[in-house]
């Protein structure tokens, strides 16, 4: 009998060791803190469950929402001129740390058409006037620099990435002021600068690179009137692509998105209505792009909602951020996590506008934005350049911003900023194609999302704010882990099949 008891025992302790393992979440854990994990995988969890205080966070895969199109930076002249000034070792170490399997693997991205503020020069590739036919047209502007960058880029993306292209200016002689500032296409040239952006697409496509979308104007409302831009109305816009660029396109290039707006989000609402009408005006938009300057902290839920619930099966793309206004702290980690950081409207925002403005931890700032973005239907986060130098350039206006990447090209020496390592948490993990799904929490100071990729991988990513450490429950379905969070730390949790 006492054999019969022991028996039963010994398969009662093997079968509750089974279902303890069984009912206990496989997770990865990578971490970034003010502490100084960057990207660090972590091991220290459990599957304790009843400790007091707990965080829970449900995730819940049967409700999915977006899917995603992908997240990474932009190729500008400032970057691919730095890259061209430094040691090829360096340069292949930052391609391969924004595009390579070990690295961020961006697979969403942007460079503009013309020259932008983060050139070193203004210049056009239709320069001589009244030339209508573009037989003049010519990228040769780009082969020195931007180019070579992409076709690097290319080499080592397992997995390829998406160009997205914009114009800060159409040339000078097509606008009613004759500037590189301000002013407004002239209707007869309307035709002529559709063609234009045809004549790019099939440019590069000559170069090997295939353009995947364009953004009719990076901001039509204009930017003070400081550095190359063009002015449009939601109106104006409209009609342009749908009685000119979506035609022109559609003829030449008909696999190239075309995107409105790609400004800020508190003006979204009115772009989108213009956008959307009705059928006709809504044909040849694939979708609309946002920045994220209208404020250092709010999101604008209400209007990215408003832009999903007009056109649910079009994209929106967050296609600009930066910290602008600054000059770059020289491998200075701590700062990039304190709120000592200024944006453009803590000196010139009206005062009503004031508060949307306050001192920022660049950081937060990033974190909250990308997840504030994902959990309200926004499918594409592209941050600005991807290298800068410590002086926050080299741009013709003088114009210095940070990015995440720092170089001293005189000296030939390299900075990865935390903020690099906050972008990866979120480009590394959730992948081209996956879906954003639902999630419940139970900590309104933690910020959490949540993505299902392809191969059946979760990355939930957590962004505990505050100073004050936490501990999560993760649970999905009938298995779940505790998780430690540090405070002022982010962290991406992959759950594997």
């Amino acid at each position: 009998m006492r054999t019969i008891k022991f028996l039963v025992f010994s398969l009662f302790v093997i079968i509750m060791s089974c279902n303890t393992k069984n009912n206990t979440l496989k997770v990865d854990v990578y971490e970034t803190s003010a502490s100084g994990n960057n990207l660090t995988k972590v091991t220290n969890f459990s599957s304790d469950k009843n400790q007091d205080g707990l965080v829970q966070i449900t995730l819940l895969p049967a409700e999915k929402r977006q899917t995603i199109t992908g997240f990474g930076g932009s190729f500008t002249e400032s970057s691919a001129y730095l890259l061209n000034k430094i040691s090829k070792k360096n340069r292949d170490s930052i391609i391969e740390a924004y595009f390579g399997e070990s690295g961020a693997k961006y697979s969403l991205t942007r460079t503009h058409m013309n020259s932008s503020d983060f050139s070193l020069s203004q210049y056009s590739y239709a320069p001589i006037e009244d030339d209508k036919e573009l037989e003049h047209f010519s990228i040769k502007e780009d082969k020195d620099d931007i180019i070579p960058f992409i076709k690097d880029a290319m080499k080592v993306s397992k997995d390829g990435f998406k160009i997205l292209s914009s114009p800060w200016t159409a040339s000078p002689w097509m606008k009613d002021n004759k500037e590189w500032v301000g002013g407004k296409l002239l209707p007869e040239y309307y035709d002529t600068w559709a063609l234009f952006f045809s004549k790019y697409a099939e440019a590069y496509k000559n170069e090997g690179i295939d353009i995947w979308g364009f953004t009719v104007e990076n901001e039509p409302l204009g930017n003070g009137n400081n550095w190359e831009s063009m002015h449009y109305t939601p109106d104006e816009m409209t009609n342009f692509v749908q009685n000119h660029l979506g035609p022109q396109l559609e003829k030449t290039h008909p696999e190239a998105k075309i995107l409105g707006y790609d400004q800020n989000r508190e003006h979204l609402k009115e772009w989108i209505d213009s956008q959307y009408k009705n059928e006709e005006t809504s044909k040849y938009f694939d979708g609309t792009a946002i920045h994220w300057y209208a404020s250092t902290y709010e999101i604008f839920p209400e209007e990215l909602q408003y832009a999903h619930n007009k056109a649910p099966n079009k994209h929106l793309i967050q296609s600009e951020a930066c910290v602008d206004s600054e000059i770059p702290k020289w491998k200075d980690d701590a700062w990039y996590w304190k709120k000592e950081a200024t944006d453009w409207g803590w000196d010139w925002a009206p005062e009503k506008d004031k508060h949307l403005h306050p001192k920022y931890a660049p950081v937060n700032r990033y974190a909250r934005d990308i997840i504030g973005c994902l959990n309200n239907y926004v499918d594409g986060w592209i941050d600005w350049n991807m290298v800068l130098n410590k002086q926050g350039g080299p741009n013709w206006f003088k114009n210095w911003c940070v990015a995440p990447i720092i170089v001293d090209e005189e000296n030939d020496e390299v900075y990865f900023t935390p903020i690099y390592y906050t972008l990866s948490h979120f480009s590394r993990f959730i992948r081209p194609e996956a879906s954003i799904i639902n999630l419940e929490n139970s900590d309104n100071d933690l910020m959490v999302t949540a993505a299902e990729n392809q191969d059946g991988t979760i990355a939930v990513v957590v962004f505990n704010e505050g100073k004050t450490s936490k501990n999560i429950n993760l649970s999905l379905k009938d298995k779940h882990v505790t998780i430690p969070i540090q405070g002022q730390a982010i962290q991406t949790l992959v759950i594997k099949n």
